[in-house]
């Protein structure tokens, strides 16, 4: 029988910095020229700062790039308590790397992917944070508390589109389940987890060394937030320019799950990609070229 080939890695690199957030070590990572606009990215579940690595290479040409491992990740602390990933603990996370990389009178562009878009929403529907962001970028990753308020509605009036999205979505009741979603990922999904991704996307796409203990400490993101937006969904508007980027053929969040955000910002433009999960990755080229766009946009005394 042949040997199993050997998952593609990310390239080990050592952080610039580590960045203190409570009683949590943030590993950050610089790119590019500090004196031009700042990008700030917050990866997703059960990625590292690497996953940016494709998107940065183009970004850091024009950009500072900001990226660190969140919490639960990478060289990042791993905190054992349910309670430490709360949204309010990495909203604070968010800020302390931007309070480290930016100047007190700079704003930052916020961008975010899956679990590091949801988290940064948080951030974007603060007014607090309002001073400190000059736009967010929003891609695969909606706001928890814009689920709870739609999924409710939808439930009234189309229960086949919930059912749908439920279906999407099967991961996050295992996730809730203790004992069982620790099964689950070290047994079931953590060994498939890089031939998973390329059936996903398609292609292979490298993974974290660290792919099993990220994705065990991550699924504590689930527990502690899922459920209280969903039942309990609080009002929560942008507070900064939003430009929103849909994958088309994402199989985890629908087209229509994505879109919610466009009742919740005054200012929001929406950029279709015909493509999977991860075009962070697959599409790096595209997705910088749209986002430096945006960016410029942002950045003109105009807008």
């Amino acid at each position: 029988m042949p040997a199993r080939s050997s998952p593609l890695l990310h390239a080990a690199r050592e952080p610039d910095a580590f960045v203190t957030s409570g009683d949590v070590e943030l590993a950050c990572y610089c790119d590019g020229d500090p004196a031009r606009s700042t990008l700030v990215f917050v990866h997703g579940y059960p990625d590292t700062a690497q996953v940016w690595d494709r998107l940065v290479a183009v970004l850091a040409r024009d950009f500072y790039c900001v990226r660190y491992d969140v919490r639960g990740a990478g060289r990042s602390s791993r905190p054992t308590s349910t309670g430490a990933y709360r949204l309010s603990h990495l909203e604070a996370d968010l800020a302390a790397v931007i309070d480290w990389a930016a100047a007190p009178s700079e704003r930052v562009h916020l961008i975010g992917h899956d679990w590091g878009s949801i988290q940064s929403w948080e951030a974007a529907t603060d007014k607090a944070m309002a001073s400190r962001l000059a736009s967010y970028t929003s891609i695969s990753g909606p706001c928890l508390d814009h689920i709870g308020h739609g999924l409710a509605q939808r439930w009234r009036h189309d229960r086949r589109g919930a059912l749908r999205q439920a279906r999407r979505s099967w991961y996050v009741a295992l996730f809730q389940i203790p004992g069982l979603a620790d099964f689950g990922w070290q047994r079931l999904m953590a060994p498939r987890w890089p031939r998973m991704l390329a059936r996903l996307e398609g292609q292979a796409l490298p993974v974290a060394a660290t792919w099993k203990a990220d994705g065990r400490a991550g699924i504590r993101l689930y527990r502690a937030n899922m459920l209280p937006r969903f039942f309990k969904p609080r009002e929560r508007r942008a507070v900064v320019p939003v430009h929103l980027v849909i994958a088309r053929r994402d199989p985890f969040v629908g087209q229509s799950l994505a879109r919610l955000a466009e009742r919740w910002a005054d200012t929001i433009e929406t950029t279709p990609f015909d493509a999977g999960h991860w075009l962070i990755e697959t599409r790096a080229a595209e997705l910088a070229t749209a986002i430096k766009r945006w960016v410029q946009r942002c950045n003109s005394p105009a807008s």
